[in-house]
């Protein structure tokens, strides 16, 4: 069983605004938790060198892919 913990900050209120429209979300509490599980979850939050990497990587085969079916 995950424990559960409650977790408070304080934001600017457009900005709050803006991440429960991102998040299609009219909740706080809901979206919060969208955005704290994606950043957690998504390989572009990775902080260091390994996150580019992978990122440009990616630019790359796109861009070889668009040429080729250009």
């Amino acid at each position: 069983m995950k424990k559960i913990v409650h977790a408070q900050t304080v934001l600017p209120k457009e900005d709050l605004i803006a991440l429960k429209q991102k998040c299609g979300e009219s909740s706080t509490t809901d979206a919060l938790s969208i955005a704290v599980y994606h950043y957690l979850e998504c390989e572009y939050t990775d902080i260091g060198e390994k996150m580019w990497t992978k990122k440009i990587e990616e630019i790359v085969q796109k861009k070889k892919k668009d040429k080729e079916n250009d």
